[in-house]
C-alpha cells in the first residue's frame, strides 16, 4: 500500500462526496463470513468515535488519522486477515482508498457512551443503523452491551440493543453483541472479568431480541483464562474473542487467545489497539502473530 494522502482524501470528500457511495458499490465481497480457514480475523478500529484515543502511556495515540489510516491499510494488506471493524468516517476512508476489496466489513452501530463521560453507560446509537449497513452492503453489525446492575438507565440500552438485533435480522445482517457487566469505582467505570460477570452478560446477551439466528457474540478472556470454558457453555452462539488493553504481555495475551480459541463456540479473534500499536512497533508481526493462532 502506498503512503496514504491526506489531502487526497479530503480533496475526494470536498468535490465528490458521493465517492464513498460508488466505492461501496463497486466493492468486492465475499460470500460469506467465514473464509476458507473456517476462523475470522478482524481488525477493530472503532475506539476513536468513543473518544478512545489512548495506548499504553500516550493518550491520544489514535488521534492521528493519517497514522492510524496507515496502519490499517497494512494490518489489512496482511494474509489472514479478514476484514476490520469500524465507524463510518473509518470506513468511508478505508473504502476510498481501495483497502476493503473481498474483506469483512463490519459497521460499529453505538457510540455514544463517550469513555470517562457521566452518560457513559448511555451507549445510544450514534453510528450505523440497520439500513445504513444494508445499503453499502456491508457484512455485519457490531454492538456494545454495557450493564451495570445498579444503573437504572442500563434497562433502556438493554431494550435499544434487543430491537436493533431485531432490525438486523430483517436484513439477514449478522450482528456481533459486545456484552460487559460494569460498576462504578470513585465514580470511574469498571469492567467486571470475573467468571461469574462475563457467564451473566453472556447469557442476558444471548436472550435479546426475537431471534437470535443472526446473534454473535463478542466476549473478553476472563481474569483467570481457565475459566472460559465453563463460561462459553452459557451459549450456543458463535463468539469473536476480543482483545482488549494487554499492557506490555503481548505474549500472555496471544497465548490466553490461543487457548480460547480451542473452545467449541469461538469462531476467530477482534483485536485493534495491541496489534495496531505493538509495544514493538511492529504491526505486521503483530497481526501475523495473531493469525497464527487461528
Amino acid at each position: 500500500m502506498s503512503r496514504v494522502s491526506i489531502g487526497e482524501l479530503t480533496g475526494i470528500r470536498t468535490r465528490h462526496p458521493e465517492a464513498v457511495a460508488e466505492a461501496a458499490v463497486r466493492r468486492g465481497r465475499r460470500s460469506r463470513l467465514l473464509g476458507d480457514s473456517g476462523r475470522l480475523m478482524i481488525i477493530a478500529a472503532d475506539h476513536p468515535a468513543r473518544g478512545a484515543l489512548a495506548v499504553g502511556e500516550s493518550r491520544l495515540a489514535m488521534a492521528n488519522r493519517l497514522d492510524l489510516l496507515e496502519r490499517l491499510c497494512l494490518a489489512l494488506s496482511r494474509p489472514g486477515v479478514d476484514g476490520v471493524l469500524a465507524t463510518a468516517d473509518i470506513l468511508d476512508d478505508l473504502l476510498l482508498l481501495g483497502a476493503l476489496e473481498d474483506k469483512i466489513v463490519i459497521g460499529s452501530m453505538n457510540r455514544g457512551g463517550l469513555a470517562g463521560a457521566a452518560f457513559e453507560l448511555d451507549d445510544r446509537f450514534t453510528g450505523h443503523r440497520a439500513r445504513d449497513l444494508a445499503r453499502l452492503g456491508f457484512d455485519a453489525g457490531k454492538l456494545l452491551l454495557r450493564i451495570d446492575y445498579g444503573d437504572p438507565g442500563s434497562l433502556d440500552t438493554l431494550h435499544t440493543a434487543a430491537r436493533t438485533i431485531d432490525e438486523m435480522a430483517e436484513h439477514h445482517l449478522p450482528v456481533f453483541v459486545e456484552p460487559f457487566v460494569c460498576h462504578r469505582v470513585d465514580g470511574r467505570l469498571r469492567t467486571d472479568l470475573t467468571a461469574e460477570a462475563v457467564t451473566r452478560s453472556i447469557a442476558i446477551a444471548s436472550g435479546l431480541a426475537g431471534t437470535s439466528a443472526y446473534t454473535w457474540l463478542k466476549v473478553p478472556v476472563t481474569d483467570d483464562p481457565d475459566d472460559m470454558a465453563a463460561v462459553l457453555e452459557t451459549s450456543t452462539l458463535p463468539a469473536v474473542i476480543l482483545g482488549g488493553e494487554i499492557g506490555d504481555d503481548q505474549h500472555g495475551a496471544y497465548e490466553r487467545w490461543r487457548t480460547a480459541l480451542r473452545l467449541p463456540t469461538v469462531q476467530g479473534l477482534v483485536v485493534g489497539r495491541s496489534l495496531l500499536y505493538p509495544v514493538d512497533g511492529d504491526v505486521a508481526k503483530a497481526v501475523d502473530t495473531a493469525v497464527s493462532l487461528l
